[in-house]
């Protein structure tokens, strides 16, 4: 009977934590914090999953078993990728045949920076050259507010974080990292010498290192779904808060993080916060390690992008140049799916001689076989470089630039959208809806699934299995004016009501933007 008191009494004095791990004994003067934080009086972890403070106390430090395995799996996966390295300068290598710009600052790659020039050697670079040796020469010494976005897309979803931040702290050092070349040149095109850009080295442990002490971030702002274990262990051990901003996992990034998931759970409880851009995401990021403490359901960044009044005059101006005939454009279009967007195209203008489409390949290297495949295909094609806007007679306008595929969205009637014909994930969708072009899309959607799934149920999309479907629904679209008008408001209305993520993922990090120097 005393025994089975004891266990009742073991039992009542069982506490939940806010993760939903069971401690004993009363609560510490730290959990009372946490709980004063949470604004509860309860003991109990707040209701609704994700419903969670945004600042949180100083959590207590692993114990040295913890500590033990994190150390053993930082040191065989460093020991691999240092195993690697070759094949890393070998990719460098080859993607530089593809695109020369990959043979350019090889050395930021590897946090190998060079001292800076002198003005006499800079006064014999060239122009954009000079500004990438003044972005090295001024990055000692100071401290930075962090942005990193692996290439054109995710610069694209950070530019209204990236635009406030530099509204409401004029004063802010920012450097913004890259991996792609293209989201390099997207940095240069937005920002200029507002920001500093330097290319993300590699996760090897000496480059992470040197490229921390080098630009001394104080804070770390990471985009989406770039989780690199070395580089968010070094910022917790060099004491740099770090936030995935936008963040989004798909299943399928969830299954290619199986065989790392003890390393990477690791890494990622090491943010200070994940804001996620839906409840799914924030699912799947808890399945893979984050701790529900760290998950806030922001919204997603894209739909507070801004439309330039500007682009509403280039339509125009687009239109007076190519003359009153159907437009349709294939936009982000990867290698396997060219060969189909010409079949549509021929396909579509058996019925409409006057068609004209453009077409924006995914890649750069892709524009020259792009414009190549159309001219040997029989069509009059011009480009964006060459001619600036198409007349009346071409049949074919590749976007052979980058940056501007918002404002040619503008002015097409319909919009398919690539990388969705093969399993590549898809692209952005809202970019059209944002303009009022009515979509048609692919199958293949897990990088956006989330927001395929609220345009479908807002009827503002057209998903099909194939091209032979794609083809049928393009059609369909072109000879509808009143269904692509219904479309049209459909995804705009859709895009005013998913804003907000913006301000919340400003509130987020407010205390640490706002936080002074070291």
């Amino acid at each position: 009977m005393r025994a089975n008191r004891g266990a009742n009494a073991a039992v009542g004095r069982r506490r939940e934590r806010p993760c939903g791990i069971v401690r004993r004994g009363p609560v510490s003067p730290l959990r009372a914090q946490w709980f004063e934080l949470a604004g509860s009086t309860s003991r109990r972890r707040p209701r609704g999953r994700f419903a969670l403070p945004t600042r949180y106390p100083v959590r207590m430090r692993a114990g040295p078993f913890e500590r033990a395995i994190e150390l053993t799996l930082r040191g065989l996966y460093s020991a691999a990728l240092y195993v690697l390295l070759p094949i890393t300068l070998y990719h460098l290598v080859w993607r530089g045949f593809r695109q020369r710009a990959y043979l350019l600052r090889w050395d930021e790659r590897y946090a190998l920076y060079r001292e800076p020039p002198t003005e006499a050697q800079a006064a014999r670079q060239t122009e954009a050259a000079s500004a990438i040796a003044s972005d090295r020469a001024q990055a000692e010494d100071v401290e930075h507010v962090w942005v990193h976005a692996v290439s054109v897309g995710e610069v694209n979803a950070a530019a209204p974080l990236i635009n406030a931040l530099l509204r409401e702290h004029p004063h802010l050092r920012l450097l913004i990292t890259t991996i792609t070349p293209t989201g390099s040149d997207r940095v240069r095109a937005l920002w200029g010498a507002r920001v500093r850009h330097v290319y993300l080295p590699y996760d090897l442990t000496g480059a992470v290192k040197r490229f921390l002490r080098r630009h001394r971030p104080r804070l770390a702002l990471i985009v989406e779904t770039e989780l690199w274990p070395n580089l968010l262990f070094a910022c917790r051990d060099h004491g740099i808060p770090a936030y995935l901003v936008n963040a989004r996992l798909s299943e399928r990034s969830l299954r290619g993080y199986r065989a790392l998931r003890p390393l990477v759970g690791r890494a990622l409880r090491t943010l200070r916060n994940v804001a996620a851009q839906s409840e799914g995401d924030a699912e799947r990021f808890a399945r893979l390690g984050a701790r529900p403490d760290q998950l806030i359901v922001c919204g997603n960044l894209k739909y507070d992008t801004p439309v330039d009044p500007a682009i509403a005059i280039f339509a125009r101006e687009f239109r007076a140049s190519c003359g009153e005939r159907p437009v349709w454009i294939a936009a982000s279009t990867h290698p396997d799916e060219e060969a189909a967007m010409l079949e549509i195209d021929r396909r579509l203008r058996a019925q409409r001689p006057q068609l004209l489409m453009l077409w924006a390949p995914r890649h750069p290297e892709r524009f020259r076989p792009a414009t190549q495949s159309a001219i040997d295909g029989g069509l009059r094609v011009a480009t964006r470089k060459l001619t600036r806007l198409p007349d009346r007679e071409d049949a074919v306008f590749v976007i052979d630039t980058l940056g501007e595929l918002m404002g040619f969205y503008a002015c097409a009637d319909v919009a398919f959208v690539g990388g969705s014909l093969q399993p590549i994930g898809g692209h952005n969708l809202l970019e059209p809806a944002a303009v009022g072009t009515a979509v048609v899309t692919g199958p293949h959607l897990h990088n956006f699934s989330d927001i395929a799934a609220q345009m479908r149920a807002a009827d503002a999309l057209r998903v099909v299995d194939d091209a032979d479907a794609a083809a049928d629904a393009l059609s369909a679209l072109l000879d509808d004016a009143d269904e692509r008008a219904r479309m049209a408001r459909a995804g705009l209305a859709l895009v005013e009501q998913g804003r907000g993520a913006l301000q919340r993922t400003l509130a987020l990090i407010a205390d640490a933007v706002a936080a002074p120097e070291r």
